[in-house]
């Protein structure tokens, strides 16, 4: 059995970035991801344990940056596994103290960032970081060389990518407050997008409050440099290293799991292959958000599994996803990229690159709506099938939106759903597409369960918290032909009935038996209406006329809502119109999701098995 050789040591900063270490963030890490909120919080806590005496560095407390972990043997080449982000902020805060001290003390920190070549000996500059390929350029140009840094405030963000906007972003953050200028960097990012185009960055004034004298500045590059400390772990094995990384995400340090995945399946590929498989891995990363691309896993996990999960996520995706495959490059390509365009689609339907027909975006939009999640695991499987046609599409997801506002509706538990959607997973992935269209297929409602909607919908709607607000919008989209956008910032439901009415006043006539009020009419779908307006306790009570005129409608006599305008043009609210107003709002919904309220033999619902409980 061989000896895997794992080293631990403390080291200053001076001794970090030194000839003993040459850093190099393989293609397969991902891009710098530290934003402005993370880098001002190591400069604060750096100042903070700096303080403010006048003692020699020496005689201040040491201060310990984290933990990184190297691929390196004998020699000062080092792959970076974890620390990227730290060592690539503390290489920008070193730049901007270059750049914020006078020459005698600029001077020495160049050597922390960069070894001088000689030309004598024909050696050119050797720098203490490398960045991943498509960072190193511009890493090199505006933070490793000398005033490069000053260059940055003339780019437009708009030219560079997500890390290199971040690099500049902090980069500025740190030059501004140790030059004291607070808000300069936005002021000048404005002038160069044109914002002010009569103006001159010169003419506002800049914040100085938070000004770092010199002689601090000067007490900080010495602190950074001689009295803070890393821990470097280091392995010339690659699987070693990797499995250390594992163990430091399990005891809570900053590492994803998208971010161990990564390092697991591009670090097998051949290194001639890995910028490629790199960029299509952080092409998907970047374009779903990282939130997104995190959350893709899981799904990926229930597409390959389709039962709920017994382990934790890695490890059953090591096992059950990553393993059969067997090939880094087929992951990537087949499952990985393909899955993260249908999960983008499917997120963002209304992007045009995604080029899809007006139904689908509509339904999509829908299930985004939805108050559960586990439908999304079918629908990235079906959209990532390969030439599907447009109208199986539509037939498709139309069913699965309704099967998904169904399960909501009835309450089904979590794990009757995921039993349900991973029935359908098993038809999708049997390619039997035929079948999902059947009456008894894990996509179809049973009659059963669709007379148990209809009862419900039948209900006090009002009452239904985790779903009345969606049935309500789904309904008025159908009442406008399908036409109609919800951007309002606030939505709420309203009784026309008011729930309380003022002792004495019109409602108790019209309605004065309080017991059949409240049963009957209040909290039914023929008493309800949407405003784009919080609430308000004392207009509820108006009589109709009057809240027609002034709590149901805009400036303008109207509301954004079909559903609202029905109501406008009643002359009178009483039961007879409720009832009627119910029967021909119910026959929109049947239609809308095609309800059947037979009530003669039935199927058995996959809900109706012993021992499956509703939530």
């Amino acid at each position: 059995m061989s000896v895997v050789r794992i080293e631990g040591k403390e080291y200053a900063i001076r001794q970090i970035f030194s000839d003993d270490f040459e850093f190099t963030i393989p293609a397969y890490q991902r891009p710098y991801s530290w934003d402005s909120e993370k880098a001002e919080a190591l400069l604060n806590d750096l100042l903070s344990a700096l303080g403010h005496e006048n003692k020699a560095s020496e005689d201040i407390e040491p201060y310990f940056l984290g933990c990184i972990v190297l691929i390196k043997d004998n020699s000062r080449y080092a792959e970076v596994v974890d620390g990227q982000q730290r060592l690539t902020t503390l290489t920008i805060l070193l730049a901007a103290l270059r750049a914020s001290l006078p020459d005698q003390y600029a001077k020495p920190i160049v050597k922390y960032i960069c070894q001088i070549g000689n030309l004598l000996d024909g050696t050119s500059n050797r720098y203490r970081l490398k960045l991943r390929e498509r960072d190193e350029d511009f890493f090199k140009e505006y933070i490793q060389d000398e005033d490069g840094i000053e260059e940055l405030r003339t780019l437009n963000d708009a030219e560079l990518s997500d890390s290199q906007k971040l690099i500049r972003a902090n980069a500025l953050l740190f030059l501004n407050r140790l030059q004291g200028i607070q808000n300069e960097s936005e002021l000048l990012f404005s002038y160069y997008s044109n914002n002010f185009n009569e103006s001159s960055p010169e003419s506002y004034s800049l914040d100085y409050s938070e000004n770092i004298p010199e002689p601090q500045r000067i007490r900080l590059a010495q602190f950074i440099i001689h009295r803070c400390f890393l821990v470097v772990v280091s392995t010339p094995n690659l699987e070693t290293a990797y499995r250390i990384f594992a163990i430091l995400n399990d005891r809570g340090f900053n590492i994803s799991l998208a971010d161990i995945l990564k390092s697991e399946i591009i670090g097998k590929i051949d290194k001639e292959q890995q910028n490629k498989y790199a960029k299509k891995w952080e092409d998907a990363e970047e374009k779903l958000g990282r939130k997104n691309f995190e959350e893709l896993f899981s799904h990926i996990r229930t597409i390959r599994r389709k039962v709920k999960p017994n382990r934790n996520l890695l490890d059953e995706l090591r096992e059950y996803v990553i393993k059969p495959i067997n090939s880094s490059q087929y992951f990537i390509d087949d499952t990985l990229c393909r899955y993260a365009k249908a999960f983008y689609k499917i997120q963002k339907p209304y992007d045009e690159a995604n080029r899809l027909v007006d139904q689908l975006k509509c339904i999509f939009a829908w299930l985004n709506k939805i108050t559960h999640f586990d439908w999304l695991p079918p629908a990235i499987a079906y959209l990532a099938i390969p030439n599907l046609d447009t109208l199986s599409l539509v037939q498709f997801f139309t069913d699965l939106e309704r099967l998904a506002a169904g399960l909501m509706i009835l309450g089904i538990n979590n794990n009757a759903r995921f039993r349900r959607y991973g029935q359908l997973l098993e038809l999708i992935e049997k390619g039997q597409f035929a079948k999902l269209f059947e009456f008894n297929s894990p996509l179809q409602l049973t009659l059963l369960e669709q007379n148990k909607i209809i009862n419900i919908l039948n209900g006090d709607l009002y009452l239904m918290n985790r779903f009345s607000r969606y049935v309500l919008l789904r309904l008025d989209t159908e009442l406008s032909g399908s036409g109609a956008s919800y951007n309002h910032d606030i939505i709420t439901i309203e009784h026309v009935l008011p729930q309380s009415p003022s002792p004495g006043s019109n409602w108790e006539k019209l309605f004065p038996s309080k017991e059949e009020r409240e049963k009957k009419y209040l909290h039914c779908l023929g008493n309800l209406v949407l405003l784009a307006r919080s609430k308000n306790s004392q207009a509820q009570n108006y009589d109709f006329e009057y809240k027609k005129k002034v709590y149901f409608t805009r400036d303008n006599n109207t509301s954004p809502f079909t559903l609202t305008s029905l109501v406008l043009m009643e002359e009178e609210w009483n039961p007879k119109v409720i009832e009627e107003r119910q029967i021909k709002l119910m026959k929109v919904l049947k239609d809308t999701w095609r309800l059947q309220d037979d009530s003669g033999d039935v199927q058995l619902s996959f809900f109706d098995i012993p021992g499956i409980e509703l939530e």
